[in-house]
């Protein structure tokens, strides 16, 4: 299916944000994720299903001043 993922588009098989987190590498890294605009914490991401045409947002903290 195709999905956008930080504002690219990304096909992938991936049926839940956390297997997508598992199929791009991150998923042990610390990162912040929204799907459809809506927050979804590292507990819950398991629980979420990706569909065709979701909107994907994966943010990682950046150090610095």
């Amino acid at each position: 299916m195709k999905i956008i993922v930080n504002g690219e588009a990304l096909e992938t098989g991936a049926p839940t944000l956390a297997a997508l987190l598992e199929e791009l590498g991150k998923a042990e890294a610390k990162v912040a994720t929204s799907l459809n605009e809506t927050f979804v914490s590292r507990h819950q991401r398991a629980e979420n299903s990706l569909q065709e045409g979701d909107r994907v947002e994966i943010v990682a903290p950046r150090q610095g001043g």
